[in-house]
């Protein structure tokens, strides 16, 4: 790199195309950096759905609102909701002993071990077991009917996309690819 009248010009090298090392650099996103026949940048168009044709946001809206979907949903906040209301309710009955009844907290179990080390350590307990809980739920109850939906989008998606990328091609605005 030159330095002239304070302003940096970068000298191409070998190999480079228009002085850029960046193989993606032709490989503009739609919109971006395209031109009008002024040479003004041109307006962003976006893509107008065919008529006729599913869209991708009609295909997700369409699983969202199946029964299907729903019941999944239903699922996860039967186990979440009551899951942490008690674990929050534990975490501030153990916040709240311990600043309001030091007394109780101080109490030996066995040993140099008093309540409040058991119950702090009580709070770890019951963290990997809530983990644990919710892991076994979700691969009994939820994970299945989530991954049958999944596979069902991806299958309906599919053939948007590849009628899309024929439409794209078939209109010159494949790119390079």
């Amino acid at each position: 790199m030159e330095k002239q009248d304070g302003c940096e010009t970068a000298q191409p090298r070998a190999g480079d195309r228009g002085g850029v090392s960046d193989p993606w650099y032709d490989a503009l996103a739609s919109g971006w950096g395209d031109v009008d026949g002024t040479g003004a940048p041109a307006p962003a168009v976006p893509a107008q759905p065919v008529p006729g044709q599913r869209s991708a946001a009609g295909i997700y809206l369409e699983v969202q609102r199946s029964e299907a979907f729903q019941e999944v949903r239903r699922r996860y906040r039967r186990f979440v909701v009551p899951a942490c209301a008690v674990f929050f309710t534990w975490y501030v009955a153990y916040v709240v002993a311990a600043t309001t009844a030091p007394g109780l907290m101080a109490q030996r179990v066995t040993g140099a071990v008093n309540v409040a080390m058991v119950a702090g350590l009580g709070q770890f307990a019951s963290t990997f077991l809530l983990t644990w809980l919710y892991v076994r739920h979700a691969r009994l109850r939820r994970d299945r009917p989530a991954l049958e939906l999944r596979w069902d989008t991806q299958e309906m998606t599919r053939g948007i996309a590849s009628s899309a990328s024929k439409n794209n091609s078939a209109h010159g605005e494949g790119g390079q690819w």
